[in-house]
């Protein structure tokens, strides 16, 4: 997981998995919580997820700030480099 490319693929794979989406469904610009309908309970079990794929412990106060998928992209960017 290098390239942001690289971890958007691996982050769009985790929420088709975890929530039943459709991979059309999750773009860089959707929104989490309007666009796909994950709640906080759903972050939270994705942070977990994110934690054991790169190892590294995301702090709460990085991932309040997500709103979109490429909000995600770009913290899980920051903890691979």
């Amino acid at each position: 997981m290098e390239t942001r490319e690289e971890i958007f693929a691996t982050i769009q794979n985790i929420m088709v998995d975890m929530f039943e989406l459709d991979a059309a469904e999750v773009t860089l610009e959707a929104h989490l919580y309007d666009d796909l309908d994950i709640d906080s309970i759903d972050a939270v079990d994705m942070v977990v997820e994110l934690k054991n794929l790169t190892g590294k412990k995301i702090k709460p106060d990085d991932f309040k700030a997500v709103r979109t998928v490429s909000d995600v992209v770009d913290v899980v960017e920051t903890l691979v480099k």
